[in-house]
């Protein structure tokens, strides 16, 4: 059965860093787009960052967008998600998401759709202190 577990969360003051990590099991998932999303309490999930199969294109939030950096090891199967000069409004539950039927589509507008997510992770907390 495929899975993705998140780690890397935790809790770090503002301007400093973290790396999640998703690793994925039970299917190969190269072929699959990645995606991380967030959650803040009493907040919708909201879109973070995404990474074509390949890797060569990546979407970004623009709350995100020059802080942020995902990539993937298709050999690992672990997407990563690289988070610098975090502010406290970064605090939520990060998910990771694969989608099997995101080839068929570019552009920000359908990979930062969390219905044309197939899978999902169970969640890591990223709490940052001000």
């Amino acid at each position: 059965q495929a899975q993705l577990v998140e780690s890397g969360g935790g809790l770090v003051q503002a301007g400093g860093s973290l790396r999640l990590s998703c690793a994925a099991s039970g299917r190969t998932f190269s072929t699959y787009a990645m995606g991380w999303f967030r959650q803040a309490p009493g907040k919708e999930r909201e879109f973070v960052s995404a990474v074509r199969w390949s890797g060569g294109i990546t979407y970004y939030a623009d709350s995100v967008k020059g802080r942020f950096t995902i990539s993937r090891d298709n050999a690992k199967n672990t997407v990563y998600l690289q988070m610098n000069s975090l502010k406290p409004e970064d605090t939520a539950v990060y998910y990771c998401a694969a989608s099997r039927q995101m080839s068929r589509y570019s552009g920000s507008y359908y990979y930062s759709r969390s219905e044309l997510y197939d899978y999902w992770g169970q969640g890591t907390q990223v709490t940052v202190s001000s």
